[in-house]
């Protein structure tokens, strides 16, 4: 197995970007046909992206080019936000990607925002990967297979002449352990575990911002265990949703969905210590079975987990790479991580999802 990857940045718009990214790579893994191109474009493509597919499938003498475009890109050397550039993942010698086989899950799966349908997801085989995204969250959005541009805004692929393994971090410092919810009113959570939801979520957060108006909400979120409450916090079995607003007149938290009576949540806080320290305990439990290096990393961070969260680096990317000098691997900042776990297919907010290929 061969695989390597590249990175390119420029000041304005051109295929040339594709060709570049996808040209260090190859030059990199010392292939001269790549079997597969994995390719993330700048958001900045994403009205036509076709071009730039279409240079990066000549630069690697390969038709199986796939990927989307992001609000920005990395690999294993760097990052680039708010610049247009491709990134792109060279596999070659026996490594590929191939129309979804029966028996090789799990599969790799890129989506558009527009295209995300909870069937499709929650019916299909075992996946990982990530929604495509730019900066405003509005589009437009572009995912392709077999360098084409998908109209239907998805795709899925099995990864072939290597194994996976595939975990994710949520990455937040939980503040309250599952409590039952007494009332809800649509998206308002007014009544969780006998206390008043507001009350509930400021009795845990430092005097200095309690009030009301000083609550950090776009740093809080509520989490909802997947299947029994009991240990689901300190097994990962939860889904994240944002805390949208809180309202002191009848002292509720407004989240961004719609919960039931009796469902059970809890409160958290995504700080960038506790992202990082659990990026670094997912990549030892991943790897604790086995003394051997991977041959090369997929890795699906959220747009809310980059270098902007970080304060300026990208710890997830950075502690990766640490642990595996010299691997090559490329990723995007997306709108949302796919992940299976729990025995469904998940749709993951504020994550990162990594995969780890190795040879077979």
């Amino acid at each position: 197995m061969k695989a390597a990857s590249g990175l390119a940045q420029g000041r304005r718009v051109d295929v040339e970007l594709a060709a570049q990214a996808v040209r260090m790579a190859m030059q990199k893994a010392e292939l001269d046909i790549a079997q597969s191109v994995v390719l993330y474009l700048s958001s900045d493509f994403a009205h036509e992206p076709q071009a730039a597919i279409a240079a990066a499938a000549r630069a690697g003498q390969c038709t199986q080019v796939v990927g989307c475009t992001a609000a920005g890109l990395f690999n294993e050397t760097d990052w680039v936000l708010d610049a247009p550039a491709a990134a792109a993942l060279v596999l070659g010698d026996g490594a590929s990607l191939q129309t979804i086989q029966a028996d090789a899950a799990p599969v790799l799966t890129y989506c558009a925002p527009n295209a995300l349908d909870f069937t499709w997801l929650q019916s299909g085989p075992p996946r990982f990967g990530g929604v495509s995204g730019d900066a405003t969250g509005q589009g437009p959005f572009s995912v392709w297979q077999s360098g084409r541009v998908q109209t239907d805004g998805r795709c899925g692929l099995s990864v072939q002449g290597a194994q996976l393994r595939v975990d994710f971090s949520q990455g937040i410092y939980p503040l309250t352990h599952p409590a039952r919810l007494d009332k809800v009113a649509g998206h308002d959570v007014q009544i969780i575990g006998g206390i008043k939801a507001l009350v509930s979520l400021a009795h845990e957060l430092p005097l200095s911002v309690r009030a009301p108006e000083r609550i950090p909400t776009h740093l809080l979120m509520a989490g909802i265990p997947y299947g029994d409450p009991v240990n689901a916090v300190a097994e990962g079995r939860f889904h994240l949703l944002p805390v949208i607003a809180v309202n002191s007149d009848d002292q509720s938290v407004t989240i961004a969905n719609q919960l039931q009576t009796g469902t059970h949540m809890f409160w958290a806080l995504r700080k960038p210590k506790a992202a990082a320290d659990d990026m670094a305990a997912m990549l030892t439990r991943m790897t604790a079975n086995t003394t051997e290096k991977p041959q090369f990393g997929l890795m699906f961070p959220c747009m809310g987990r980059g270098p902007m969260f970080y304060g300026g680096e990208d710890r997830d990317q950075k502690i990766l790479a640490e642990r595996y000098p010299g691997l090559p691997f490329i990723g995007f900042y997306g709108n949302g991580e796919i992940a299976h776990f729990d025995g469904a297919n998940r749709l993951l907010q504020y994550s990162t999802v990594l995969a780890l290929g190795y040879a077979c």
